[in-house]
This record gives structure tokens, sequence and C-alpha cells, in this order.
């Protein structure tokens, strides 16, 4: 079992940032790939980025390349996802999500039907 608890989240204008976090209640946090959604209200849960195991590759929404970075640090057991130049309708809910990549593939994964753990959230809010 992985608990997850996300922090970070928070008001901010248009053009700033925030750096949300999330830690892992797990030693073998090393062998969990990552992921980070998000869900406005009224919308579906997206996809927002995805990072592997050792936190050497990553993949993003395109609505957010280029402006939101994920990074992972085992020895913390913590994920991170900072998110510059927030649009209003970066408004969500954010959540992180675990998977174990017992294969040690080094996959990263998109899905949010393939993630077995989730944290329970944390608020983004960006005015215009």
């Amino acid at each position: 079992q992985v608990q997850l608890v996300e922090s970070g989240g928070g008001l901010v204008q248009s053009g700033g940032s925030l750096r949300l976090s999330c830690a892992a209640s797990r030693r073998t946090f090393g062998r969990y790939a990552m992921g980070w959604f998000r869900q406005a209200p009224g919308k579906e849960r997206e996809f927002v980025a995805a990072i592997n195991l050792i936190g050497g590759n990553t993949y993003y929404a395109d609505s957010v390349k280029g402006r939101f970075t994920c990074s992972k640090d085992n020895a913390k057991n913590s994920v991170y996802l900072q998110m510059n130049s927030l649009k209003p309708e970066d408004t969500a809910v954010y959540y992180c999500a675990a998977v174990q990549d017992t294969s040690y593939s080094g996959k990263l994964y998109t899905d949010m039907q393939e993630y077995e753990y989730w944290g329970q959230g944390t608020q983004v809010t960006v005015s215009s």
C-alpha cells in the first residue's frame, strides 16, 4: 500500500507559478512510476504529466507542455510538478498517482486506469 499526500496548491494570478509536491509513504518509491492528473469542475479527470520510476523520462499533455515540469526524487520519496505561466484554464484539483513498474521497464503511464494509488488532491486556482 502506498499513501500519497499532495501539497503546494493555492491561489495564483494568471502568469504566476506554483510548485506541487507529492510525498509517498513507501520506502520502495523508486519502483513506482508517477503521474499527475487534474479535474476541473464539471469536467472529467485528465492527464497532465508522467514520469518514470527513476525520474529519467517525462511526458506531458499538450496543454501544459513547455510550462509544466515534473521531477522525482527517490531519496525523498517525492514527486514534484513545477507549474509556470499559469492560465485560468489550469484551475483544477490536481492529483498525483503511483503505479509499480514491476518489470523496471521505465514505462511512462498516461492512462489513469493504469494507476494503483492516488492522493487526495490539492486545489489550484488561477485568477485572470
